[in-house]
């Protein structure tokens, strides 16, 4: 199975959506998206694939979100994905491509559901236990 993750290693959230993907015996594209970021095309594709708005993806704790005034509804998508392009910390994460689909992490254990072999039981690193549907 092919598992592509935005990943953020500085999100705990993150860390444990790779860490649940590896214990599925899946070793992940792992992009860090910080150091990378997605092309315009990309970021578009995301968005769509996940059935979310562009406004929906934003991130707004410990970014610039605020400080842009990116609140404000006067902000066009093409606008708000200029942003996040020029400020990737605004792309929400971590987002898993799958072949069964994409899906934005948050919680960790969305993941779950994107694995031909989802781990049983999982516990993250704040001590709280997964247990696979």
């Amino acid at each position: 199975m092919s598992v592509t993750i935005y990943h953020n290693p500085a999100c705990g959230t993150s860390r444990n959506t790779l860490a649940m993907i590896r214990q599925s015996g899946v070793e992940p594209d792992v992009i860090e998206y910080l150091k990378t970021p997605p092309s315009r095309e990309k970021l578009v594709e995301l968005v769509k694939a996940l059935g979310i708005s562009v406004r929906a993806l934003l991130r707004e704790k410990g970014t610039p979100f605020k400080e842009l005034g990116l609140h404000d509804p006067k902000w066009s998508v093409d606008e708000l994905i200029d942003q996040m392009l020029a400020h990737p910390i605004l792309i929400n994460r971590p987002i898993v491509v799958t072949p069964k689909g994409t899906r934005l992490c948050r919680p960790s254990e969305a993941v779950i559901d994107l694995l031909d072999n989802p781990v049983g039981r999982f516990v993250k690193e704040d001590g709280e236990v997964v247990e696979a549907r």
